[in-house]
């Protein structure tokens, strides 16, 4: 009897650590191939090429509008990448928006490995190329994340001073993630990611706008409605319709115009 409890309590030890080491790639799914620029999608763009504060070389794209008054900086979710957002760019770009969006370490052009602390080096890096390298006023950068990238979107506004935030089909924290998707195993292993979606997008002081869609399948309702409450004032919520990926897209016209609303209400006009 003794033996048979030691077996099952080893059991679920090995398997909690075999999930612990498999985590990353549950996590991260880059694409290294770039399957499309934004010439493809007919705008214009410049080549960019910037570094993390710790030597890894990111890649991106700077996509202008003539008479822009802002710019939009896009971070991504967890799969695929800047190749895969032309629709996303197009939408921002026909609101008559700049946008930059890069891949984080490991995705498409960009080098060395993903991680949590290194998406948030990446996405720090890309607030200099706009604010120092390019001279941009940092109240003139909305700062955009679907999905993974909402919790590097709130992690970044939370340490620096934005116009706006725009978080899309995001979530609370990675633990609770992993509480909603996958509660047996949240319980037989240690989340080793946190993504502290919540608890950072409460430091921010910006305007904030968070989309989710009750039809998302990946990310829960549920945890765009708590991200929402966690949000200081200003704040406004919209809900999408359809699934985690194409949801935005299938909320057209609707999810152009939220946008539009949202930054002709919290950014009017270009500070100086």
């Amino acid at each position: 009897m003794a033996g048979g409890v030691a077996s099952i309590l080893l059991g679920i030890a090995l398997f909690g650590g075999l999930v612990w080491l498999q985590q990353p790639s549950m996590i991260f799914f880059p694409s290294a191939r770039l399957v499309m620029t934004p010439e493809d999608w007919g705008l214009a763009y410049d080549d960019v090429t910037f570094s993390a504060e710790d030597g890894v070389s990111l890649h991106g794209w700077y996509v202008p509008r003539a008479g822009a008054r802002k710019v939009v900086l896009f971070l991504h979710g967890n799969a695929g990448n800047i190749s895969h957002r032309g629709e996303s760019v197009r939408i921002f770009h026909d609101l008559g928006l700049d946008v930059f969006i890069f891949d984080y370490r490991g995705y498409g052009r960009s080098g060395g490995r993903p991680s949590e602390a290194g998406l948030y080096e990446d996405a720090t890096a890309a607030w200099r190329q706009l604010t120092e390298t390019r001279g941009i006023h940092g109240r003139n950068v909305v700062i955009f994340g679907r999905s993974l990238g909402g919790a590097v979107a709130a992690r970044l506004a939370s340490e620096v001073d934005p116009g706006a935030v725009i978080i899309e089909s995001g979530f609370t924290s990675a633990r609770d993630v992993a509480r909603a998707v996958f509660p047996v195993v949240s319980r037989l292993s240690v989340v080793r990611f946190e993504f502290p979606a919540a608890a950072s997008l409460a430091q921010v002081t910006a305007p904030v706008l968070v989309l989710h869609s009750r039809d998302d399948e990946i990310m829960p309702f549920e945890l765009g409605e708590r991200l929402y409450h966690a949000a200081r004032e200003p704040k406004a919520f919209v809900e999408l319709r359809g699934d985690h990926n194409a949801g935005f897209l299938m909320s057209q016209p609707g999810y152009g115009q939220a946008l539009g609303q949202f930054l002709d209400r919290y950014l009017p006009e270009e500070t100086q």
